[in-house]
This record gives structure tokens, C-alpha cells and sequence, in this order.
């Protein structure tokens, strides 16, 4: 990071966005929202926003939570406590509440940070980044800031290169060859090409980088709007398009990739296959993610366990794992991993054989149980001599399973077998 990107992302605040259930992933957000799932065997899909703001230089951060958000905020709590006000750091959890009327929710995203102008302004920052989430990736926002400071714009926002007819699914950027947007569609059905990549588009990563007294003016206007739903993307980046200087910023100027990975990495597991794809993408020899960059560290909060342990060592019955992430305090006891990866506190028991398994947090997995592609929720306890993934039908009627055979158990799915 230059002297320059580094002074920039000082006068800088990151105000993420946190507040969303994520509906695709089903029961697992039942108790828990959106970026508070777990990811990568320790972390949370937050971590991932946080340490690329910490990682960037920036160390004023506000998070705003809305949805189940307990399980969330108490992992800030316990993990990013370390900011220190006479540093001039600050983490700030900012739930939805009754500020302004009768109503206590955020009405949209924009909205999220219109009720709390009066904390920021109490920090005073000249930019403001706005993030989502619920994304997984590595990014260097100073980098993405200077490009805002250097280009004049009113807005920037962070793009994603995806193949132009995957694109049909996001908000996807018309920009011309100096990266001027000159046309934000929603969802669209043929997306615009990137200038020079005709099979390339420009869909937009949820990220936006504004002076803040700009923002603040644009956002005091959208609340006075009775016909706005307070969104960035729906409402505010629109009508800087129309009337504005808006920018995009393609995430490959300032993704950070260490040795390993090959491309810029960006995720959205938004949905059961998604999210288990990612995990178990992790397990592979050079994996597109690499979590083991010392060089740009995911920050998390870390539990007190011992280390994992494999035991028993006989034909039929020996703990071991190939192509696995195992985290501390697992116990694999005489059972086969095939590919799957484990959170913390996991015990697997004799004879269970376990292939392509996420299993959360303090999931116990007990003897001749039979796992294939599947998503165990955090506690779920799996009876002795379980089999899922051999019988489609069976599986549909006990458990969730999704069009490309993944399943999703949770403890009340187990709760109602007839075993």
C-alpha cells in the first residue's frame, strides 16, 4: 500500500451493511443472519468485509444489523473488540431502532445509514465505504478509494468481471472506456459489454465509495422522497448515473491474491449449493481462495480448544482424513473424511464414513453413519447408522436437498425421523 492509498484510507469509514436474512440458505438462517453464517472452518462471512477494511488501513467501521441479529453481534463482540479509541479506532454496532419515527427497521440500505448520520458525523470522516455483508473475497479498498479521489467522481462503485450472460442475475454497469458509467441495469436480460471484452460485463459488487458530505446530502434528499425505497443500488446510483459523475472500479485493480490463487476471487453463497461449494472448495490442492495468506489475514473470533485429534488404527476403524480442513477440538474417532470440512468441536464416531461434509460448529456424527454432500447445521447430533446421500427420494422427504443433490439437516429435521 503506497504512503498515499494509506493516508486516504485513515480519513476513511467502512459502514457495512449486515442486516440480511439470505433466504436461499433456508433453515440455516433461521436463527442467525446472513453474515453471520459460518465460512472456511473458524471464520464468518463478516470477517471477510472486516479484515479487508482492518487490512486496508481503515479503523472506523460501522456494522448495521437488523435480522437475527444476537448471534451476529455477539460475534463482534467477542472477536473485533480490539479497537481502541485513543488510536482513533472504532467498531460501532448499529441495530435497527426507533430513531427517527414509529418504525424500528431499516427500510432499505440507504436507509440503514440515514438513521445513523449523526454517529458518523461524530467521526468526521471525509469518505465513506460502503460494503456489503455477506460476500466472501479479498479486497484493498484503498486502493479503490484512491481511484475515487483521483477520478472526481460523485460515486464509485466496486464492479465484479463476470461472463456477460451470467450476468443476468445482478445489477450490471454500461461503462464507457474510462470507466464512466453511462447506464446501471437491473437484472437484465441481454447485459451490456465491458468496452474491448465483449463477453465480459460489469456487475456491480454492492460496494460504493462516496466524500461524505456528499453522501449525506444525496441521502437527506432520498429520505425527503416519499416515492424512494432507500436503496443504493434501486435508487441513489441510478440517479447519479442520470444526473452525476458515476465510476466503476473493476475488482481485478485491487483484489488481493496471494501466490496461490490464480484469479480474483469474489463469492456470493447465497444459496445451499453455493455455500457448501465454497467450503468444500477449500479442501482442494490449490484451492481458488487462499486462507492460509499471513499477508492479508482473515481476523475472526478464535475459541479456546485443543487441537484436533484423530484416533484408533485398525482395518474398517481408523481416524484419519484426506483432502480435509479439520478445525481444533474435532475428534475423529475410527471414522473416514473424504473431503470434508469441519468447524470447530466436531466428533465423528467409529466406523462413520464421511464424504464432501460441512459440518458446523460442535456437530457430533455417531457410529456406521453414512454422509455424502451434505450441510450438518451447528449441534446437530447424526444417529448411529444414519445414511444420506444414497437414496435421492429418502432424502427429499427427510431432509432438504437441493436440485444438485446437497442436503441441509438441521437438529429438528432429525428430531422427526421415524428411526
Amino acid at each position: 500500500m503506497d504512503r498515499a492509498s494509506q493516508r486516504l484510507a485513515q480519513q476513511s469509514m467502512a459502514f457495512v451493511l449486515a442486516g440480511g436474512r439470505g433466504s436461499r440458505l433456508y433453515e440455516l438462517t433461521d436463527r442467525r443472519a446472513k453474515p453471520a453464517m459460518y465460512f472456511g472452518g473458524k471464520s464468518r462471512i463478516i470477517d471477510f468485509a472486516l479484515s479487508n477494511a482492518v487490512n486496508s488501513g481503515i479503523r472506523r467501521i460501522g456494522v448495521a444489523t437488523q435480522y437475527k441479529a444476537h448471534s451476529l453481534i455477539r460475534h463482534l463482540q467477542r472477536g473485533w473488540s480490539f479497537f481502541r479509541a485513543e488510536r482513533n479506532e472504532s467498531l460501532d454496532i448499529l441495530p435497527a431502532s426507533q430513531r427517527l419515527d414509529e418504525e424500528n427497521w431499516y427500510k432499505g440500505t440507504a436507509d440503514a445509514v440515514t438513521q445513523n448520520i449523526d454517529i458518523i458525523e461524530g467521526y468526521a470522516p471525509k469518505y465513506m465505504i460502503i460494503l456489503a455483508g455477506d460476500h466472501i473475497y479479498k479486497q484493498d479498498y484503498s486502493l479503490m478509494i484512491k481511484h475515487h479521489v483521483e477520478s472526481g467522481a460523485d460515486v464509485t462503485v466496486g464492479c465484479i468481471e463476470v461472463p456477460r450472460m451470467e450476468a443476468t442475475g445482478f445489477g450490471v454497469m454500461k461503462v464507457d472506456e474510462d470507466d464512466n458509467i453511462l447506464d446501471f441495469v437491473e437484472k437484465p436480460a441481454d447485459p451490456p459489454p465491458m468496452p474491448g471484452h465483449p463477453d465480459m460485463a460489469l456487475a456491480s459488487m454492492g460496494i460504493y465509495v462516496f466524500e461524505t458530505e456528499y453522501l449525506f446530502d444525496l441521502l437527506r434528499q432520498d429520505a425527503a422522497n416519499p416515492n424512494s425505497k432507500n436503496d443504493f443500488g434501486g435508487d441513489l446510483i441510478p440517479q447519479i448515473v442520470a444526473s452525476g459523475k458515476a465510476i466503476a472500479h473493476p475488482f481485478s485493480r485491487s483484489c488481493v491474491r496471494s501466490g496461490m490463487e490464480r484469479k480474483p476471487y469474489w463469492r456470493d453463497v447465497g444459496t445451499v449449493d453455493a455455500f457448501w461449494q465454497a467450503n468444500i472448495d477449500l479442501t482442494d490442492f490449490l484451492p481458488e481462495l487462499d486462507l492460509y495468506d499471513n499477508e492479508w489475514p482473515i481476523w475472526t473470533y478464535s475459541e479456546l480448544t485443543p487441537p484436533a485429534k484423530f484416533i484408533h488404527n485398525e482395518e474398517g476403524r481408523r481416524g484419519h482424513a484426506v483432502s480435509s480442513m479439520v478445525s481444533g477440538g474435532c475428534i475423529i474417532s475410527g471414522s473416514t473424511l473424504d473431503r470434508c470440512l469441519l468447524f470447530t468441536g466436531v466428533k465423528t464416531h467409529s466406523f462413520s464414513q464421511l464424504s464432501g461434509v460441512v459440518a458446523m460448529p460442535y456437530v457430533e456424527i455417531n457410529r456406521k453413519a453414512e454422509l455424502t454432500n451434505v450441510v450438518l447445521d451447528r449441534g446437530v447430533v447424526i444417529p448411529a447408522g444414519l445414511v444420506v446421500g444414497q437414496d435421492p427420494e429418502l432424502d427429499a422427504k427427510r431432509f432438504r436437498r437441493t436440485e444438485s443433490g446437497v442436503c441441509l439437516i438441521t437438529q429438528p429435521m432429525i428430531d422427526k425421523l421415524d428411526l
